[in-house]
């Protein structure tokens, strides 16, 4: 594999899991003024429009193949649209922190599926890196010995990994022909076939009953150009150059971005525990990965 390509993987899958780690701290403010189902549709409805902006402006959209629509429709049914309703619901129930934790669990069951389905090899340094990270996440959410969290807000998050680990095994078996902002387009788009409805059944007679803040309707609009389209973009990069269960492991660093950031912008303390576990959860990652780490680290310290 071209080397500075691997590296700009790395960077690319990086900056999109910190870009989802802080997401939700976003989606919590934007809750302020909106319902979980508004939110997200005003989210997809806005990335969709950037993204088909920019796709008509470099004409690098391909045309949809009939025979691949059914792909795309469960990859845009499971995430955005279940994904993010179960994201959006599980965080009026359960801090931002806690959400980042139950998330990072999605490399734990990763591999299983992408044997299952699209037969990528599983290592024994993939699970025992997982099961480290899982103890640095435990570290991360304990308190008193207790688990302080809501039964039906963590049922909503894990809904909410089983469909990103489906979308991630449809990115995988989608035709490379396609273009990265092709797929994201269109699986965005396809997305609206679910989220209007439900918006419309659901939410549309409640809108405007919250006060509706400036700092909402920028958190949405944020989430829409950042989270939605930078960040697809770049996930959708990597997860065709190392895979789904690789791609994904880098889930494992979201609950320490998230607590770093909880930190800095409004203060919360952490603990040394807590401290502790983020650089288990770090380094369960590392692990996950050791298995390349010889080989591919020589490499890049090699691109000029």
């Amino acid at each position: 594999m071209n080397n500075k390509k691997l590296l700009s993987a790395y960077v690319a899958i990086i900056i999109a899991m910190s870009v989802w780690a802080c997401s939700f701290l976003f989606t919590q403010e934007a809750l302020k003024s909106f319902n979980p189902i508004t939110v997200v549709t005003i989210r997809m409805s806005l990335a969709t429009l950037i993204l088909g902006l920019v796709g008509l402006i470099t004409k690098k959209i391909n045309k949809l193949n009939v025979s691949d629509i059914p792909l795309f429709l469960l990859a845009g049914f499971s995430q955005p649209f279940c994904y993010f309703i179960c994201e959006a619901y599980g965080l009026t129930m359960v801090s931002a922190t806690i959400a980042s934790v139950i998330l990072s669990t999605i490399p734990l069951f990763s591999p299983l599926f992408a044997w299952l389905l699209v037969k990528e090899k599983v290592h024994w340094n993939n699970i025992v890196g997982i099961i480290i990270s899982l103890i640095g996440v435990l570290m991360l959410v304990v308190k008193n010995d207790e688990m302080k969290v809501s039964a039906l807000g963590i049922c909503l998050l894990f809904i909410s990994v089983l469909t990103a680990i489906i979308y991630s095994v449809c990115l995988k078996k989608i035709p490379s022909h396609y273009s990265n902002i092709s797929i994201v387009f269109y699986i965005h788009a396809i997305s609206l076939v679910f989220f209007i409805p439900t918006f419309l059944l659901f939410d549309i007679k409640y809108f405007g009953e919250k006060e509706i803040l400036f700092s909402s309707v920028m958190s949405i609009v944020i989430l829409a150009v950042v989270a939605s389209v930078i960040s697809y973009l770049f996930f959708c990069y990597v997860v065709r150059i190392i895979g789904v269960t690789k791609a994904n492991a880098f889930c494992n660093i979201m609950p320490a971005i998230t607590a770093l950031a909880v930190w800095i912008f409004f203060g919360e303390s952490i603990s040394f525990m807590k401290w502790i576990g983020i650089f288990i959860v770090i380094l369960g990652l590392f692990i996950c990965r050791s298995e390349e780490h010889t080989s591919e680290l020589q490499s890049l310290l090699r691109i000029s």
